[in-house]
């Protein structure tokens, strides 16, 4: 993922959405979350004299929750149909919230498993997009709790650095993320299999180095926050629930 995005100095941040979520970020700060939360441990690029750290936090139920909703709503469905239809229900879902925690302990809760949860399902209002749309925001959550973790442990990133892939392909979650979190997102059409060639050309010498490698490394799309406001009392309620969960599990 670094070097698929380019993500190699300090302050510059990449995130995942696949089938875990992953956000991973360059300091050259020697701190560590005391409670482990987020990792924390020497970047590609540190040396003695460039004590660079990367601060990696993972979250095991993201696009496995999308996955499971899909697999018991609408199986019959494609991803780019599912966006599709969480497009056309409102921000918070109509109230409708999902704790999206069903695949296994996360480290970031301190390694309690709270199991995946719908709540809040009125069965005179909420429909598959309400569903859809839930999933999303709530696996955005997510990334924004582990981020604020990050924050507490001195990453303030300015933007993160995302392929076009995974959930990032639906236009709803890709906004969402970026309102929530109130960062900007740099989408590329980058993957893992991308950085893995860049990494075996640095090294073979067919790049005189990684800023040479990166030369073609252009932005597909800049996505800026838009309804952060509308946002933060979703997001604060969702929270509110999840640490009632944790404080009696």
């Amino acid at each position: 993922m670094t070097l698929s995005l380019n993500v190699l100095k300090p302050g510059e941040v990449a995130a995942t959405a696949g089938t875990s979520g992953v956000i991973y970020g360059v300091s050259d700060e020697l701190t560590y979350d005391k409670q482990s939360r987020v990792n924390t441990f020497a970047h590609v690029t540190y040396t003695p004299e460039k004590k660079h750290t990367g601060v990696l936090l993972c979250i095991n139920g993201t696009g496995s929750m999308y996955r499971w909703a899909k697999h018991n709503f609408a199986p019959y469905l494609s991803y780019p149909e599912l966006n599709h239809i969480s497009a056309q229900s409102p921000i918070g879902s109509k109230g409708l919230k999902v704790l999206p925690f069903g695949n296994g302990a996360e480290r970031m809760l301190n390694n309690k498993f709270t199991g995946a949860q719908l709540l809040g399902i009125d069965l005179n209002t909420h429909n598959q997009a309400d569903i859809f749309r839930a999933v999303q925001e709530s696996i955005v959550f997510s990334f924004r709790y582990g981020l604020d973790i990050m924050r507490e442990n001195g990453m303030q990133p300015k933007v993160i650095r995302a392929g076009k892939a995974n959930l990032f392909l639906s236009d709803v979650f890709a906004q969402t993320f970026v309102d929530v979190t109130g960062v900007p997102v740099e989408l590329y059409e980058n993957d893992g299999s991308v950085g893995a060639a860049l990494g075996a050309g640095i090294g073979a010498g067919i790049f005189a180095d990684a800023a040479a490698a990166f030369s073609q490394h252009e932005i597909l799309k800049l996505i800026e926050p838009k309804n952060s406001q509308a946002y933060e009392p979703i997001y604060q309620d969702w929270k509110e629930i999840l640490e009632q969960e944790l404080a009696g599990s």
